[in-house]
Order: structure tokens, then sequence, then C-alpha cells
């Protein structure tokens, strides 16, 4: 009988920190469109685009892969409360990878202005069937980033929680999902 899986998959773990990372990376982009002008604006908007779609797909990818390769057991000693909790943060982290992105390229296909976007500046990639409406597509705008602001609240309870257990629990939970190959002792 195989010994259970204690550890996420490499998939898994790849596909984590490189979502996090076009994660952060792009709310900075999105931070810095406010600031530009001109075309400076314009090539942050596409870059902002690209990173958002490379979002999307990778965790499109995500869900597929953990639909199909469970995560390991949460640990026994969590009480039933951590482990609801320890899920519905997960959910609602997949919604926001998946929800932000889709109401952003809602809101682009929405705009009156029809600028298309260029997958890193190589694919077109085609707005969704919207009417175009400068109101709808301030209100996904809306949306999208309050959905960001969501994401921070979500990642803050998940940062959080990864912290409580590498610290005040000092369980194996961190290092399930860190990308190194040694077990902690």
């Amino acid at each position: 009988m195989a010994e259970p899986r204690d550890r996420y998959s490499t998939v898994s773990i790849l596909l984590h920190w490189t979502i996090a990372a076009l994660i952060l990376t792009n709310v900075w982009f999105g931070w810095q469109m406010d600031e530009a002008k001109g075309l400076e604006k314009f090539q942050l908007f596409q870059t902002h685009k690209s990173v958002g779609l490379t979002v999307l797909l990778l965790s499109l990818a995500r869900l597929g892969w953990r639909i199909a390769n469970p995560a390991p057991p949460l640990p026994a000693h969590m009480a039933r409360w951590e482990k609801l909790v320890a899920r519905a943060t997960h959910v609602a982290l997949y919604v926001l990878m998946i929800g932000v992105p889709l109401f952003g390229w809602a809101s682009v296909s929405a705009s009156p202005l029809n600028i298309p976007t260029e997958f890193w500046g190589v694919v077109p990639w085609p707005h969704l069937p919207l009417p175009h409406s400068k109101a709808l597509s301030h209100q996904l705008g809306e949306v999208h980033v309050a959905l960001v602001l969501s994401t921070f609240a979500v990642l803050a309870l998940h940062v959080a929680g990864a912290l409580k257990h590498q610290f005040v629990d000092r369980d194996e939970v961190l290092w399930r999902m860190l990308p190194i190959v040694g077990r902690p002792r």
C-alpha cells in the first residue's frame, strides 16, 4: 500500500508560486498605469492585460490539476473551524484568480475605445461579445478593482494562516507548498 502524500505535487507548487508572482507583478503594473501617460500607459495596459490573461490561463490549469490531483489532507490536529476557514480561503482564491482577470477582460471588451489586446504582443486576443458602452465598461472595471481589493484580504488571511502554522503550531503545513526538497526537522 502506498504511503499517503503529505506534500503538494511539483506541478501544484510551480503553479502556486508562478501565479502568486504574476498577481503581485500585475498589482504593480496596475498602480503604475494610474500615473502613466501616452505610450507608456498604453504599453503598461497591454502588459497588464497579458499578465492577467496568463494568470487566468494558469489558474484554469491549476484548477484542472487540483481536481485531478487533490491536495494532501490537512493535519489531523487542526480544529474543524480551521479546516473550514482553510477550505473557504482556497475556494475564494480560485474564484478570485479566475474572476479578477475575467472582469478585467470584460471591462476591456465593453470599452467603446475598442483597443485590441495583443497577448504578449504576439497573439491577437478576442474581446468578449459585450455591447460597447462606457458605462458598462466602467461598471465591469469597478468590479475588477473590487475583486482585486478582495484578493488582498483573502491573501492576507492565506499568508497569516501559513505563518500561524509555521511559527505557532510548528507543523509542516507551510512546508507542503514550499519549493524545497528537504523535509523540515
